[in-house]
């Protein structure tokens, strides 16, 4: 299935949940919205994602750039990078783009750049307690993750399947919310302020992680 493109309406009903999250990020630092993605789109991820052959993914790791390495105590899905090269991930980036700018006008965040992977979390796979940027790390960088944005594409997933997201409280200790990855459900959160796990899968788990960036001299929410 191709999405369509955003129109006045599909644009109207973006903007609507855009400004849910916008609210929950000002408040909380973190929101969770069900059946977020339009259908189109969320089917159309899940088609390819579901349809992707092992070898397109690859083992993921910690840390970036000459720092990065294999951990497999600390995480073991596998990921596939989203650059644009189907109609599914042209979709999924242009929504990422719009929900961009919409969080500039509201928070006046300076968002600049947006990445994202596919991940596939095989059963057993989880990712230990972490944060996606640390307050402290940005001084000698380029750019920092700000906002951290999670997409699901998984039907009928019970609390017998694992594979929960649990967020925690700034200090890591107190959960603050577990998120089954249902399909089409929609994790948003400011990255240096939520500590987050991927609790062990039971099966087959498929979502989208992705981060939106700013440049190191540009001023936090």
């Amino acid at each position: 299935m191709t999405p369509e493109p955003m129109n006045s309406e599909s644009e109207g009903a973006a903007d609507r949940g855009f400004e849910h999250i916008a609210e929950a990020l000002r408040t909380q630092a973190w929101c969770v919205i069900p059946d977020a993605l339009p259908a189109a789109l969320c089917a159309a991820l899940a088609g390819q994602v579901l349809d992707a052959a092992p070898a397109q993914f690859s083992p993921a790791g910690i840390g970036r750039h000459q720092g990065h390495t294999l951990a497999p105590d600390i995480r073991r899905d596998a990921i596939h990078w989203i650059t644009g090269k189907t109609p599914a991930e042209q979709a999924w980036l242009q929504w990422a783009d719009a929900l961009r700018l919409f969080l500039n006008r509201r928070l006046f965040l300076g968002l600049d750049t947006f990445e994202s992977h596919f991940a596939h979390y095989a059963p057993g796979a989880f990712y230990r307690k972490h944060r996606d940027a640390f307050r402290d790390a940005g001084a000698n960088a380029a750019t920092r993750r700000v906002v951290s944005v999670v997409a699901y594409f998984n039907a009928d997933w019970g609390a017998e399947d694992g594979g929960e997201l649990v967020m925690y409280d700034d200090a890591g200790a107190t959960p603050l919310q577990r998120v089954l990855p249902l399909a089409g459900t929609l994790v948003v959160f400011l990255s240096e302020d939520v500590p987050h796990e991927v609790c062990s899968a039971r099966r087959d788990r498929y979502s989208i992680a992705g981060w939106y960036r700013v440049r190191a001299t540009t001023s936090p929410l």
